[in-house]
């Protein structure tokens, strides 16, 4: 069968190396999966199929240092995930039955209890005994904390399929942001970087959550994943009628040619490589240093680091040699062996160079304070109504009264002028219409924090480089919220000055957790300031998936979040706000004003501030194309966001209340937190197109920078 394009050159680092003891992994998991029923009779493979897809071959190039019985445990690992995807395809893909292939997830995480004393099930197919076996062999070696990230990796792996499914059934192709992110959460990466760790060493359950680790796996994960698309893509697409692939995606979204979308695919990849390589090299010691690891610890992060380096260049190896792919032609350009043969001639070889260093930098390459024009805006989907507080008027003169007592006026970055051109008290106004007058003050006076902060950091600090005075003032905002007591430190600045008055009004009446959560909302949002100015330091634009879930810590959504659940009081169940319905609620509004606010404020940060933290210059960046390009994308993806609320409350809320048998009263504290929703969007709407702050006219006539009688100098800072 002819191949659909020619493989690219790969970008692979680090040269692949097969585990001594493949042999005995090959002869263990054959007969292994005999005995669990997966190959003669299942309908699904015999024993040619699996000698031929050769997952031993696989599992000795992606973890080349383990010991036998370890190689071979993984081995069986990767037959069942595989085994599972196949049996998949055929009992429900093909049939498009999402009904049945529902009720088969559902079961499986009954295989996987975290207390092994928990009785399982009886098994009633391969899938479901090969899964009670693996894991009853495979977490007594690992502590609570993987077994807790293992299982849910193994269900997102599974409920891929799900996904994929529904796509399937709709005829729906993903945008291709919104393709990146659910490839990663729902791929089956994550749940390859838990057997790496079960391969080499566990990770320090104080660091395996931080956002370094995060990177470090998650870069990973794309890496695999874009590569097993462009490998897949002939299966997948041609004989599956599989939507979910990546070059499908970028074929269809942007009218290209497949081989065009398969260039830019690989291009992607190698992007997330070297974010990988930056992440492993700068902030991994970081992290470590800061958490105080032992050497055993730091030991245990440096072999996981290259277990995944293993896996990366293993994987590439697989691809190439296995019959489950389509593999003609497929190079590596690598840096301890560029590609040779008849015709290629030093200058070939140059320009490889000479493209793998453009690539390598292009993310760091941004020119700030480009013209750009008046924001170019796309449609935008809003199905709700407008509504406006009543005490608007009241609210804004108590906000300019506010925030001059508070000082954020008088330190050279607002002035009251931009303060009547941001309104921010409109903004609450169209949030929280039923808001009494002093609940609408403080909803105002959050928001003119927030503002503010996310202005301060990358002007003050931005301008003196002074990554160290950030982390300081995020600190010293932190002291700011005590969980139980009054605030012991002394105000520096109007940040914390407003932060400190503000924490007193609104956790009065709170009990430690709800302010615990609330500070930790508060922190997640000071904290992303630090990674935006970071990312400004180092003139590095974050790639899509990355930028997407931080600016919901900038935008400050968890904040809204926790400030909103508090009104709706013990009648909404906690797990209710933890279930899956609910979380992809909150998302896809967070994700719509989020993308709204980018679209917007394009000229205001592309041209007037030198910002790289903007959606639409992100996806530019990451997709080599033009503005007017990428904003369909993102507009697209805004408005997908606003059909996927509306999805969740008409179809699957109603069965979410079943499910949870709420009462009367608990129906109506969960309709009155939607209605909050949908007023949030349509509030932050009509705010960014009211506004000066985003308008040509009013950015064209003011300062940008510190105002024209302030100096940088003249800032107050923490000591």
């Amino acid at each position: 069968m002819t191949q659909p394009f020619q493989l690219p050159h790969f970008y692979m680092p680090y040269p692949a190396r097969l585990n001594p003891h493949v042999e005995e992994a090959r002869a263990h998991s054959t007969a292994w999966a005999r005995e669990m029923g997966m190959l003669e009779g299942s309908g699904i493979w015999d024993q040619a199929d699996l000698e031929a897809h050769d997952y031993g071959l696989l599992c000795a190039y992606t973890h080349p240092d383990c010991d036998g019985p370890a190689l071979s445990l993984i081995t069986d690992w990767y037959v069942w995930v595989f085994f599972f995807d196949d049996h998949f395809l055929d009992m429900f893909k093909r049939t498009q039955d999402r009904a049945a292939g529902k009720a088969h997830l559902d079961r499986l995480p009954l295989f996987m209890p975290l207390d092994l004393d928990t009785p399982m099930p009886a098994p009633e197919n391969p899938v479901e005994a090969g899964l009670a076996d693996l894991w009853k062999r495979t977490v007594p070696a690992m502590s609570v904390e993987w077994r807790r990230r293992f299982s849910v990796a193994t269900e997102h792996l599974l409920n891929e399929s799900l996904w994929e499914l529904s796509n399937i059934n709709e005829g729906r192709i993903a945008n291709p942001v919104e393709y990146i992110e659910m490839r990663r959460k729902v791929g089956g990466a994550p749940w390859s970087a838990g057997l790496v760790e079960y391969a080499t060493a566990e990770v320090p359950a104080s660091v395996a959550e931080s956002r370094p680790l995060r990177v470090l796996m998650e870069t990973f994960s794309d890496a695999v994943h874009l590569r097993n698309d462009l490998f897949s893509y002939q299966r997948e697409v041609e004989d599956e009628g599989e939507n979910s692939n990546g070059v499908l995606v970028l074929e269809t979204f942007f009218g290209c040619t497949t081989q065009e979308a398969a260039d830019t695919v690989n291009d992607v990849l190698t992007s997330r490589l070297h974010q990988f390589e930056h992440t492993a090299l700068t902030e991994v010691p970081a992290v470590a240093l800061e958490n105080g690891l032992t050497p055993d610890q730091v030991a245990a992060v440096a072999a996981y680091t290259k277990g995944l380096q293993d896996w990366q260049s293993g994987g590439h190896e697989w691809h190439l040699r296995s019959s489950r792919y389509m593999n003609e032609g497929a190079r590596s350009s690598t840096p301890w062996q560029l590609p040779s043969g008849p015709g290629l001639a030093a200058a070939d070889i140059g320009a490889l160079l000479a493209t793998a260093a453009a690539e390598r930098l292009r993310a760091h390459a941004h020119v700030p304070f480009q013209h750009v024009g008046p924001s170019l805006l796309p449609e935008f989907r809003m199905p709700y109504p407008l509504t406006l507080s009543p005490h608007l008027d009241a609210a804004r003169r108590n906000l300019v009264e506010w925030t001059g007592r508070m000082g954020i006026l008088g330190e050279g970055v607002w002035d009251e002028d931009k303060l009547r051109a941001y309104d921010l008290a409109l903004c609450s106004a169209g949030l929280d219409p039923d808001a009494t007058p002093e609940a609408l003050d403080l909803s105002a006076r959050w928001l003119a924090f927030g503002t503010y902060g996310d202005d301060y950091y990358p002007l003050v600090y931005g301008h003196r480089r002074d990554l160290a005075a950030a982390r300081l003032t995020t600190a010293r905002l932190s002291q700011c919220m005590p969980v139980e007591g009054a605030p012991t430190l002394v105000p520096a600045n109007a940040m914390e000055r407003s932060l400190i008055d503000l924490w007193a009004d609104t956790t009065a009446a709170m009990t430690p957790e709800q302010r615990q959560n609330l500070k930790t909302a508060v922190d997640k949002m000071t904290e992303s300031w630090v990674w935006e100015l970071a990312n400004q330091i180092f003139n590095r634009v974050p790639d899509p998936v990355d930028y997407l879930e931080m600016r919901r810590s900038t935008f400050g959504s968890d904040l809204t979040l926790s400030l909103c659940r508090m009104g709706h009081g013990p009648a909404i169940p906690p797990e209710m706000y933890r279930s899956g319905p609910v979380r992809s609620l909150e998302n896809a509004a967070i994700d719509y004003a989020c993308l709204l606010n980018d679209v917007f404020s394009y000229q205001k940060e592309i041209e007037y501030e030198g910002e790289m933290h903007n959606a639409v210059l992100v996806v530019q960046n990451f997709f080599g194309i033009d503005y007017p390009t990428a904003l369909k994308v993102v507009g697209d993806l805004l408005n997908q966001r606003m059909e996927q609320f509306e999805h969740v409350i008409a179809h699957e809320l109603p069965v979410l209340y079943d499910d949870f048998d709420l009462s009367a009263e608990g129906r109506a504290a969960m309709d009155g937190y939607v209605l909050d929703l949908q007023n949030w969007v349509a509030g932050i709407l009509n705010w960014h197109r009211e506004v000066d702050r985003y308008k040509a006219a009013w950015l064209g006539s003011r300062a940008h920078g510190f105002l024209p009688d302030r100096a940088p100098t003249g800032v107050r800072l923490p000591v």
